[in-house]
């Protein structure tokens, strides 16, 4: 069995602006082809081919890559944080009904994640209710909202919602502009990486992590590099290297962490999608097999064929192969495997 957890979905239509903020509100125009539209939203304009929003598209694509579930998440402009908040109350609810017909068309092969207008934290975390009410699993989050931190204050109460209704969150990367830091060519490369290690870093050493330790957490890309400077980290909380026991001898930096970052780190999730060998196998010894999961930001990105080629092709142990392409998967969702 393999699930995605990581593919993508945007509505085939939204109702009109109707004194919404017409120039943010997200639209469809018809494309230069007939398997297609456009989304509008904003200066951003993007094709959309007919299996972002068609079910028997998604599934014929599935059989083709081997893809036994896909858990359907918002494209991620579609979070849209510059809304005013009750713009973004309706453009969420707009996106998580058409996610709930979606999951409905096949409940055994699509499961959904929603989102909420965390633009308002508040307002958001009232609207944690209603996505289980949906039928959805989960939500999906961007790795900041319109250049806030996740690991602000202002956020704590969201999150701390969350962990109290058991609703499992997925932190994409929504990469923000660098000025003159970060060309443009780099940033779907190596803009997103950096998004999402601040994203994990911001939970860890903002407290989050500490004080939600039920949170379901998981990052997309495998956090970027927040794995491969999590020994560092380390290295600064215990003055010791390879993780052994901390220095009784060193002062520890005021970041007041209780605990490691890797034992946070370790609680959660990541998308495999790294695409190379080398890098699973870091995320593997580093995280630990249990700790990752099926990606591949289809139909944004073309998958690989079958679906997970290369993690199948790493003599890995059959269980945790298994862990990696499906089980995992359930636990960070929080459903009983279907038999």
């Amino acid at each position: 069995m393999l699930i995605d957890l990581h593919a993508h979905v945007i509505p085939d239509r939204f109702p009109p602006a109707e004194g919404r903020a017409a120039d943010r509100w997200p639209r469809m125009e018809p494309a230069d082809r007939p398997d297609a539209r456009v989304l509008v939203s904003g200066p951003m304009r993007f094709t959309a081919r007919d299996v972002f929003y068609d079910a028997s598209r998604r599934l014929e694509a599935m059989e083709r890559s081997g893809v036994d579930a896909e858990v359907l998440s918002p494209m991620p402009p579609l979070l849209n944080y510059a809304l005013p908040p009750r713009d973004g109350l309706d453009l969420a609810r707009c996106v998580n009904e058409f996610i709930a017909g979606l999951r409905a068309v096949a409940p055994d092969r699509f499961f959904g994640l929603g989102t909420v207008p965390l633009q308002d934290p508040d307002l958001a975390a009232r609207e944690l209710g209603a996505i289980r009410e949906m039928g959805l699993q989960g939500i999906e989050i961007g790795s900041n909202v319109d250049g806030r931190s996740l690991g602000e204050e202002r956020f704590l109460g969201f999150f701390q919602e969350a962990e109290r209704l058991g609703v499992p969150i997925f932190v994409h990367a929504l990469p923000v502009p660098l000025g003159d830091r970060m060309p443009r060519p780099a940033m779907p490369s190596f803009g997103v990486g950096v998004e999402a290690t601040l994203a994990a870093a911001s939970i860890v050493y903002g407290g989050t992590a500490e004080r939600c330790p039920g949170l379901r957490l998981a990052f997309s890309h495998g956090a970027g590099g927040f794995p491969l400077v999590l020994p560092r980290a380390r290295y600064f909380w215990g003055g010791t290297w390879n993780e052994e026991p901390p220095s009784p001898d060193r002062p520890r930096p005021p970041d007041g962490l209780p605990r490691s970052p890797s034992e946070y780190a370790r609680r959660f999730y990541y998308d495999s999608l790294v695409f190379d060998r080398r890098a699973i196998r870091y995320l593997i010894d580093l995280l630990g097999s249990d700790r990752l999961l099926v990606g591949t930001d289809f139909p944004a990105m073309e998958r690989e064929q079958p679906a997970g080629r290369t993690l199948r092709s790493m003599d890995l142990p059959a269980d945790v192969l298994e862990d990696i392409t499906w089980n995992n998967c359930f636990r960070f969702l929080g459903v009983s495997p279907p038999r």
